[in-house]
């Protein structure tokens, strides 16, 4: 393919069909995490525009220089989409050439966002969450509540078992059925977010993000050295649940004040590391079994630039995808 001439348009079947593992994909996000740790990458908040209530459509434009690639996530989350019978997350994705600006590729962004959000967890769990985890509770068992579950299947060698909750009853019994197939673990439908969560060593929310939540998690609810990770912002964990965890991690400072800004996370903690310093080793991970840690990821562009990379290049080894003139 002559860049300048044409570019290669992947749609989302094409994107699964190029096969990359959810191993490939936390290898790639974590190579993306320490990139920013070292400082080498450009990765400006999340521009964006609001149409409905609680919908947005955000730009997410990023450059990582050790893998010299650049491109931009243009990507809607619309939580009221489900009654017509369409996804909450929706996008496309853009690789342009380096070296000279022009677009290579473009691709649907929608695989993309499921398994890079559930890399994103594995590669905090790896630092973060104790390394005997054995149970995880998951909150919205949608998209993310399987991508995240299949991810940390990947890192926490002794999970055994999952306690799921969603409000749509349908939902939950979808995700019971097709995740104990998919996974082999014993996976249970809980009457309530109260018991998903309650001992539970892992815990995972994954509902739709709120500018005026009504969370429901308690303090007295998390137990000694749960490890969270929340990324439906603070629409589920109480202010005090909040506070009462001993780390709170997130990807992202600029991005969380950013959205601060704008009139989120109105009462959190303060910050005590990023994800990428504590993957790099620049601020201490876990430092005891009974710490209770907070991993508030708002979902980064190079996450997307470091898998849409390595795909692009697999599909064009592959033969995948249409090429279109430019």
């Amino acid at each position: 393919m002559t860049v300048g001439e044409e570019l290669l348009y992947l749609s989302r079947a094409d994107v699964e069909r190029v096969g990359m593992t959810m191993g490939e994909v936390i290898e790639a996000v974590e190579g993306a995490f320490r990139s920013k740790a070292a400082g080498r990458c450009e990765m400006p908040p999340k521009p964006g525009v609001h149409t409905r209530p609680d919908g947005f459509i955000h730009a997410m434009p990023a450059y990582l220089a050790d893998l010299d690639a650049a491109g931009i996530k243009w990507i809607s989350g619309y939580p009221h989409n489900s009654k017509r019978g369409l996804p909450y997350i929706s996008g496309l994705l853009i690789l342009n050439d380096a070296e000279t600006g022009i677009p290579a590729a473009v691709m649907d962004a929608t695989w993309i966002t499921a398994v890079r959000t559930g890399a994103a967890t594995a590669v905090a769990a790896k630092h973060l969450a104790r390394p005997e985890s054995a149970t995880l509770a998951v909150l919205g068992c949608g998209v993310q509540g399987r991508t995240n579950l299949q991810a940390l299947q990947c890192v926490m060698p002794r999970l055994a078992s999952v306690r799921g909750y969603d409000i749509s009853a349908d939902a939950l019994e979808r995700y019971v059925a097709e995740m104990t197939e998919a996974t082999g673990l014993r996976i249970e439908a809980a009457a309530s977010a109260e018991e998903a969560v309650r001992a539970a060593d892992l815990v995972v929310t994954a509902g739709p993000i709120l500018k005026e939540p009504e969370p429901v998690i308690e303090p007295e609810w998390l137990a000694g050295g749960v490890f969270a990770c929340a990324l439906d912002f603070d629409s589920h964990f109480t202010p005090a649940a909040l506070k009462a965890c001993d780390g709170f991690v997130t990807d992202d400072r600029a991005q969380l004040l950013h959205y601060r800004e704008i009139g989120y996370f109105q009462d959190i903690p303060e910050v005590t590391a990023e994800t990428a310093e504590v993957v790099s080793g620049a601020k201490p991970g876990r430092r005891t079994d009974e710490e209770r840690i907070m991993a508030m990821h708002l979902g980064l562009a190079i996450e997307d630039v470091a898998v849409a990379l390595p795909l692009y290049r697999r599909a064009m080894d592959r033969g995948i995808g249409t090429r279109l003139p430019l």
